[in-house]
């Protein structure tokens, strides 16, 4: 077993990527699968939507860790991962994770930090999600150098286009200079009301956009209260609301990311033929 890594990544914040984050992990787990999720955002949403309501009061986080990696100390076996009632393990942040991306800049590989921490856990689990900060900066670099691929979570409110051409060069220099294996799984279109046209037109709109260079995934995620509500219940959308349109749609997320990753393996096995 050897872990498939993904960023969930867009630099722009509130665009639904620590909701993303949780409810696929703990989709993937619904699935069988053993998931562990890593919270890289000093802001700690993910860890505090997993039920972690202080912390900054925790005392082994991502933060800790990539410290012991950049000073060469031996890490623990499973050290700082948490288990969560929904069957998904989940590495915590708190501010503390400021204060490493500032250290990283004077660091040797400062860019493969986390990959090299996320290598000594990838044998235990078929996926790691990276909830990564609304940046592009030095942690969002790391998810990058780690990651097998990249999911970009794009509100439907406006035409992200600006941002999402930067964030897609930055894919794209990650993909050269450090990580050449790097693939885009989609943009997944999220808080979408569909009782607007004008969701509908930028749905439309991005997908004739990007459509033919990059997959936008078929799922859209729709804007729901329900939704928002549990960020602070510490449960995912399926304890939360499971019937409703969001935990739906969040089972068939879990299905097309599953299904990109078995014609991967199968395309793999064919080339190694």
């Amino acid at each position: 077993m050897k872990a498939k890594t993904i960023a969930v990544v867009n630099q722009k914040g509130g665009v639904g990527k620590t909701t993303t984050c949780a409810n696929l992990g703990i989709g993937l787990a619904q699935e069988g699968k053993k998931v562990l999720i890593v919270d890289l955002d000093p802001q700690a949403s993910l860890s505090i939507s997993l039920g972690q309501s202080q912390p900054d009061t925790l005392d082994t986080t991502i933060a800790s860790i990539m410290n012991k990696v950049i000073s060469d100390i031996p890490l623990e076996p499973n050290e700082g991962i948490l288990a969560h009632d929904e069957g998904i393990d989940f590495l915590p942040s708190n501010i503390e994770l400021s204060a490493v991306e500032v250290s990283l800049v004077n660091t040797m590989s400062r860019e493969s930090v986390l990959k090299q921490y996320l290598d000594t856990v990838k044998n235990d689990y078929n996926f790691i999600l990276i909830d990564c900060s609304p940046s592009l900066g030095m942690l969002t670099v790391n998810a990058l150098a780690s990651a097998d691929s990249v999911i970009i979570p794009v509100q439907s409110q406006y035409l992200p286009a600006k941002g999402l051409e930067q964030l897609l060069l930055t894919v794209a220099k990650v993909r050269k200079q450090l990580n050449p294996k790097l693939m885009i799984d989609g943009i997944l279109m999220t808080m979408v009301d569909n009782r607007t046209n004008f969701a509908k037109d930028i749905c439309t709109l991005l997908r004739e956009t990007y459509g033919g260079k990059i997959k936008v995934f078929n799922t859209e995620i729709p804007q729901s209260v329900r939704a928002a509500e549990t960020s602070t219940t510490g449960k995912s959308i399926f304890s939360h609301d499971p019937k409703g349109k969001v935990a739906d749609s969040y089972k068939n997320l879990t299905k097309e990311v599953i299904k990109i990753e078995k014609l991967r393996q199968k395309h793999k096995s064919e080339i190694g033929r």
